[in-house]
């Protein structure tokens, strides 16, 4: 049996019917069209499908859709504003932090929500905060650097 979820993603008011054991990752994907979140390895190993849930980071695939009841959700798709890049997102294209681009969009949720919560992170917090983000291509140096930046550009 379906049921209601009301939510809001990207700043709009959404009310989908889902299925109970339907993830967030394939109500976004499925019932929003927002397939900047991407489908990895449906685990919670690879940190592709990182949205933003009341300022935190969540892997969607390990999230029912239904716990998202009442929240605000934030995928990659929402972070432009007035058709301008957020900040993490046009660092990462001026420091060659996307590759092939299939991490990229969990990099940069994982990145804007460690900013939310440490605007000035070190090195060592970057890392620690894209953890649980596998990449293939970059070997990350790039996308520290570009999170950095984007500290470094919010803060002057």
């Amino acid at each position: 049996m379906k049921h209601v979820l009301s939510t809001t993603v990207n700043g709009e008011p959404h009310e989908v019917l889902v299925e109970p054991f339907c993830s967030l990752l394939d109500m976004l994907r499925d019932s929003l069209q927002l397939t900047g979140t991407k489908k990895g390895c449906d685990e919670g190993d690879c940190g592709a499908c990182t949205v933003i849930i009341d300022n935190q980071t969540v892997t969607s695939c390990m999230m029912l859709a239904l716990d998202a009841q009442d929240k605000s959700i934030t995928t990659v798709e929402g972070l432009i504003q007035d058709g301008e890049l957020h900040p993490v997102q046009a660092v990462f294209v001026e420091h060659g932090g996307v590759q092939c681009g299939f991490c990229t969009p969990g990099l940069i949720m994982s990145g804007v929500g460690l900013l939310l919560e440490n605007p000035n992170p070190t090195e060592e917090d970057v890392r620690f905060a894209i953890g649980g983000n596998l990449c293939r291509c970059t070997g990350y140096s790039r996308v520290v650097q570009a999170i950095l930046a984007a500290a470094e550009n919010t803060r002057g």
